[in-house]
């Protein structure tokens, strides 16, 4: 393939500058002013920018894969590389016996695909099963921490011993030899909520000896968002490990006025081990409904929250402890309010009527008070809710934009009506925040969406125009890239990408979805 008359932005974030792009099979042969052509396939791309592929070093693909296995909505936006196994809730490791909890305490984040077996126990079953399949997008994969931590002492809230600690670490490796980049943890997530600080100590020790990553989602992105930040620290501090702030921001009014401390300590970080963020260019966040419950409901798993919500004495304890707040947990009703919390998925028909209403909506729909309305809701589906809510301000969103931690990310949760940033994450950083309002340049917003990512996560082949790199490229206009997705109507492609390759591959081209799975699993090492 030869693309002619290109103007090459090439991920390092040095101005762009206009050549002909040569690709052999599934790689860049050779960049020059002009090529000649020999019976090769030509895409003139006159007038446009010519880009890599973008990084989502927070993506939630990981089931869907099976059942999409273009994942359409990350294709069309740009994507060709997506990192798995986020939150420290994935699909791999996972033994059997825990297979039916475990899809329940999953479908929030990672939705549930009915029609699929789970033939797989480990990292490496998962990657020969999707290597079988054969996706559109590259994946990259991280060890979850809860999945580690269930399979050596099941999902107990307690401290796990010693011994315990040196299972997590074998499966830990044997993940990681497996091809696994790094470790991830969600700490506002059980179990990965029940670890104390020694035991997250304990696990990046070996991460820090596999030179990967250690991805996480902090204890706190609201009241204790400093503490959480200094735990953290000290994890780098002690081992050395690479640290990654999953979609960073700061969480509810109360604690806007905690950018200044936060900054600082991004910087102090710095001082002891490479340090990175992601983040989504919106105001509104996207999880599992069941995070608004305090953690202790959550202690057994899926099975035993349901029960407990159905104890009247235990909703009033539930109760209490939203209303009043427990040290350390993020309570997403404090910040967030009823009116602030929307859903996007739910597990049955009956209930899919309360997508896209927030939950004060769905309690006078359903004449109930809205704590009842809300645990009687979750208590039906079963836990499996997906919900976004509003939290930030646009100036901090613009303020760690700017960062160089920051590199761009969607946290996309892919089910019914979901968040915009699914569609829409990285044509709205090009159209509205390069383009409209001017507040990084397009050469460095392409440096956060390629290059950035490929180095935090060592993904060495990916990231950069270069000879010698894999042909993943993109193919955009810059004065019309925009995103459509809006929260009221999500599901809406982005305007102005003309071409996306992987491999060498085109996926999409001119708005054509070519019937075509070049991607390929990306292994550490």
């Amino acid at each position: 393939m030869l693309i002619k008359n290109a103007l090459l932005i090439d991920g390092t974030g040095k101005e762009r500058f206009k050549a002909d792009l040569l690709i052999e099979k599934d790689g860049i042969k050779e960049i020059k002013q002009e090529i000649s052509t020999n019976d090769k396939t030509i895409i003139n791309a006159e007038g446009y920018i010519v880009c890599p592929g973008f990084i989502d070093t927070h993506s939630h693909s990981d089931l869907k894969l099976f059942d999409d296995p273009y994942v359409e909505p990350k294709i069309r936006q740009g994507i060709t590389t997506e990192i798995l196994g986020q939150d420290g809730v994935s699909v791999a490791p996972l033994l059997p016996e825990y297979l039916g909890v475990w899809q329940k305490n999953l479908a929030g984040l990672d939705g549930v695909i009915k029609s699929m077996d789970w033939e797989w126990q480990t990292v490496a079953d998962y990657f020969h099963l999707l290597a079988k399949k054969k996706i559109a997008p590259n994946i990259a994969y991280l060890v979850p921490h809860g999945n580690v931590r269930m399979e050596v002492m099941g999902l107990e809230n307690r401290k796990a011993t010693l011994a315990e600690l040196e299972d997590m670490k074998v499966v830990i490796r044997r993940e990681m030899e497996a091809g696994a980049i790094g470790f991830s943890t969600g700490l506002i997530y059980p179990p990965c909520a029940y670890a104390d600080t020694e035991e997250l100590l304990a696990l990046c020790k070996v991460v820090k000896d596999c030179d990967g990553v250690f991805v996480v989602h902090q204890r706190s992105e609201a009241d204790q968002i400093i503490d959480s930040m200094k735990e953290i620290i000290l994890i780098a501090k002690k081992t050395g490990v690479k640290i990654h702030f999953s979609h960073f921001k700061i969480c509810g009014r109360n604690n806007w006025n905690k950018i200044d401390q936060v900054e600082e300590l991004l910087d102090e970080a710095g001082k002891y081990t490479q340090v990175s963020f992601d983040q989504y260019p919106y105001i509104a966040g996207s999880t599992m409904l069941s995070v608004i419950l305090p953690p202790w409901v959550h202690d057994g798993g899926t099975e035993m929250a349901i029960e407990r919500l159905k104890d009247e004495s235990v909703r009033k304890r539930i109760i209490s402890d939203i209303e009043n707040g427990l040290p350390g947990w993020d309570n997403f009703i404090e910040f967030a309010g009823f009116d602030g919390i929307y859903i996007t998925d739910t597990r049955t028909e009956k209930n899919s009527k309360y997508i896209g209403k927030n939950l004060l909506e769905i309690a006078e729909l359903r004449k109930q008070k809205p704590f009842e309305a809300v645990f009687d809701f979750l208590i039906e589906e079963e836990i499996a809710v997906g919900m976004y809510d509003y939290y930030g301000r646009e100036e901090d969103v613009v303020r760690l934009m700017c960062r160089p931690e920051q590199n761009v990310c969607t946290d996309g949760l892919l089910g019914g009506k979901p968040h915009p940033r699914v569609y829409g994450t990285y044509p709205r950083i090009l159209g509205r925040y390069v383009r409209e309002k001017g507040v990084i340049s397009l050469e460095k917003a392409i440096y956060k969406m390629s290059c950035k990512p490929a180095q935090v996560f060592n993904l060495k082949d990916r990231g950069l125009i270069e000879e010698g790199k894999k042909a993943d490229l993109l193919i955009f206009d810059e004065n019309k890239i925009i995103d459509k997705a809006t929260f009221t109507e999500p599901c809406q492609f982005p305007e102005g990408i003309q071409f996306v390759i992987v491999n060498g591959q085109i996926v999409i081209s001119k708005g054509i979805k070519h019937n075509i799975r070049p991607g390929e699993i990306i292994k550490r090492g």
